[in-house]
């Protein structure tokens, strides 16, 4: 993964997009009204829906955004998805399955453009695999690979891992790897690599190089060769992420 510029940064990287309600883009509305203040279309990448069409994703979004007086389009009904990219006040990435996602934006030749916008500036909004793919690889995703994409790397914008809905949830009698523990693979198989493990109800706000978890709950930084610490809400985390 090249290096990059973070000093223009606009990212909202949600863990979910729903409340415990159900409701869907609710629960981080002050922070979503802030980080698109000024927007009045956004471009939607719904790759990521498998057993939900993207019609229907992109209605569902669109329903969402009319609260924020946002017009929604997608890069699937384009013609000419890059240039769509390219000309977007806004991008969003949703959730579902981080392999399918990744899969369709290297074929539709989007990876590129997407990474350079958001780099340049354009809020970037993910929740779930549309967090994941902001990281240099999807490889901390919780999905099954139900599809293969060309490479596991993803967009970069940040120099760190998300697993998101991270849980310490261990059923009775479950003799599987936790969740805890399948991180801990990961960091010990990547030593350079960090991973945040975002629970349900949190999110990183990235302004630049600044770094701030918000939502409802500390989230878990992995390293290698160092025990899993909290990460806490609302301080400066750029340091401790990506040093």
């Amino acid at each position: 993964m090249p290096a990059f510029d973070a000093s223009r940064r606009k990212l909202l990287l949600l863990s979910n997009s729903r409340d415990a309600a159900g409701r869907f883009l609710q629960h981080a509305q002050e922070d979503l009204d802030g980080h698109l203040a000024g927007v009045q279309n956004i471009v939607f990448v719904p790759f990521a829906g498998v057993t939900i069409s993207w019609d229907a994703y992109v209605h569902h979004v669109a329903e969402a955004m009319k609260e924020h007086g946002i017009g929604v389009q997608s890069v699937h009904n384009s013609s000419n998805a890059a240039e769509l990219v390219r000309n977007a006040e806004a991008i969003a990435v949703g959730g579902g399955n981080t392999f399918h996602l990744l899969a369709h934006v290297q074929q539709a030749g989007l990876l590129n453009v997407i990474r350079e916008r958001a780099l340049a500036g354009t809020p970037y909004l993910g929740w779930s695999a549309g967090s994941v793919i902001a990281c240099p690889t999807m490889q901390t995703t919780n999905d099954m690979p139900i599809t293969e994409p060309d490479s596991f790397r993803a967009l970069g914008l940040v120099g760190f891992q998300i697993n998101a809905h991270f849980t310490d949830a261990h059923p009775p009698g479950f003799q599987g790897e936790t969740r805890r523990q399948r991180l801990a693979e990961f960091v010990t198989a990547n030593s350079a690599a960090k991973v945040v493990g975002l629970p349900e109800g949190t999110w990183l706000r990235v302004d630049g190089p600044s770094i701030a978890l918000h939502g409802q709950h500390d989230a878990v930084l992995f390293k290698s060769n160092t025990p899993d610490t909290p990460v806490p809400r609302n301080i400066e985390l750029a340091e401790r992420l990506e040093d």
